[in-house]
């Protein structure tokens, strides 16, 4: 048994489950049963205190330091929805669900972060209980990429209440675009210092520093508060934050040193440990590995020596840009993509073939833009009909064009060509739609 998975168990077993109290009886067996089972979400889960919470919890919260859970409501659920239970506050606080909603309103991200987090833990095995809703249709995409498709006002609710916002009464009608309160909101906020007092000072003051918690740390019911917890700070929240990214490594070299990470844990894992980057960087990136640079060896006149030193040899670079007309695609976020092309022009010699397409190529293109010139859009596009991707590839195949590359802006909500074509294919996807071959880039 590898040593961290020997340190996560005794961790687990340090002191002894308070009597008389069901609920904290039943959480301290699903935890056990988690860490055995599960070391990853195991390890996660250790990270968080459990506390009885008053009134205002009507299931399960968390202010990314403890979690808080309805007595009553644990007992109505069985050892494997508590598991379930949880590995979903765990989730929050490791994908660090707290300081990336900038501003996005409140409520939709919130349940955004939950469709996010439900399908990871079905796919593990985990069952969720009655009131947790498992979407498929959002597997294996991110609370962000998942926001966009939700209404604005969007039905239902969350399995459990996010404390870390500026939302901290447990409703679920924050509505406001606002980015998260400074400290000088914060502490207009009132009620709950309570519960923020019982985490350890880390010795500097701040409270900002959890550490693994005794089995029954905190679960006695009858220290229940009538208040939850005050929201973050902005600097909680940053400090938080570095902190859980920290635990999310260590739980999965634990795990993977127990032999017991795999699947959808692994992907979420490599998914979110490796650095990640807007798509205009990796749009750019893309194209500078692409661009023809060369080196050749002219021997030089005999004025300059005998010496064959390498010159560097730069040819443009051939970029053809489809643009889906089919009405999915906005304004804003076609201007956010002409800037990004003509960025892309200024440090790179690049020739833009420029198409228009929804069932059928505009009559008035194609548009072509020589390196000196500025790339823009025409004044008006013809379409907002069907989408079919075909003509453009057709296209190209008749000109006997072998661009660099084609970069496709669309929603890719339509047909794709059977083959792959045999130059290099960029999707600049807004939505949730897969692409069969080719590079796919999440626009929002």
């Amino acid at each position: 048994m590898a040593p961290g998975f020997q340190q996560v168990m005794s961790m687990s077993s340090a002191a002894p489950t308070p009597v008389n109290d069901p609920a904290a009886t039943k959480l301290a067996a699903a935890r056990t049963r988690l860490i055995l089972d599960k070391p990853f979400l195991g390890a996660l889960v250790l990270r968080l205190p459990m506390l009885a919470a008053g009134p205002w919890c009507r299931t399960t919260a968390t202010d990314m330091k403890s979690l808080y859970y309805n007595p009553a409501y644990i007992d109505r659920l069985t050892l494997s929805q508590i598991e379930f239970v949880l590995a979903h506050e765990a989730l929050h606080c490791a994908l660090t669900h707290f300081i990336r909603r900038g501003h996005r309103i409140q409520r939709k991200w919130d349940l955004a972060c939950d469709f996010a987090i439900n399908p990871i833990l079905v796919a593990d095995g985990l069952q969720p209980p009655p009131e947790a809703v498992v979407l498929n249709m959002f597997d294996n995409m991110s609370a962000e990429e998942i926001y966009p498709c939700l209404d604005d006002n969007p039905d239902g609710e969350t399995l459990d209440q996010h404390l870390y916002d500026n939302n901290a009464d447990g409703s679920q009608g924050g509505q406001s675009d606002e980015p998260p309160q400074d400290d000088e909101h914060q502490g207009q906020s009132g009620g709950g210092s309570q519960a923020r007092d019982r985490q350890q000072d880390d010795g500097g003051g701040s409270r900002t520093n959890p550490e693994p918690a005794p089995a029954n740390a905190g679960t006695n019911s009858d220290d229940a508060d009538d208040s939850p917890p005050t929201p973050l700070s902005a600097q909680e929240r940053e400090a938080l934050g570095q902190k859980w990214q920290q635990y999310l490594a260590s739980a999965a070299q634990q795990a993977q040193q127990a032999g017991k990470l795999g699947g959808a844990m692994a992907r979420l894992v490599d998914t979110w440990l490796e650095p990640k980057l807007p798509w205009r960087s990796l749009l750019s990136h893309h194209l500078f590995e692409r661009a023809r640079n060369d080196y050749n060896y002219m021997r030089p006149s005999r004025r300059e020596g005998d010496m064959i030193l390498p010159s560097l040899r730069s040819a443009q670079c051939d970029l053809v840009v489809a643009i889906d007309t089919s009405g999915s695609i906005g304004d804003d976020e076609l201007a956010e993509f002409l800037s990004e092309i003509n960025a892309i022009k200024g440090a790179l010699p690049v020739r833009i073939t420029l198409l228009a397409c929804d069932a059928s190529l505009a009559e008035d293109g194609p548009w072509v833009f020589e390196p000196w010139e500025e790339f823009r859009l025409p004044p008006t596009f013809a379409g907002g009909g069907g989408t079919d991707f075909a003509p453009v590839f057709e296209w190209v195949e008749q000109q006997n064009l072998r661009p660099d590359a084609l970069v496709y802006f669309t929603d890719a909500d339509a047909e794709f060509p059977v083959d792959a074509p045999s130059y290099p294919a960029i999707w600049l996807v807004k939505g949730k739609k897969p692409v069969p071959w080719g590079k796919r880039i999440q626009l929002n």
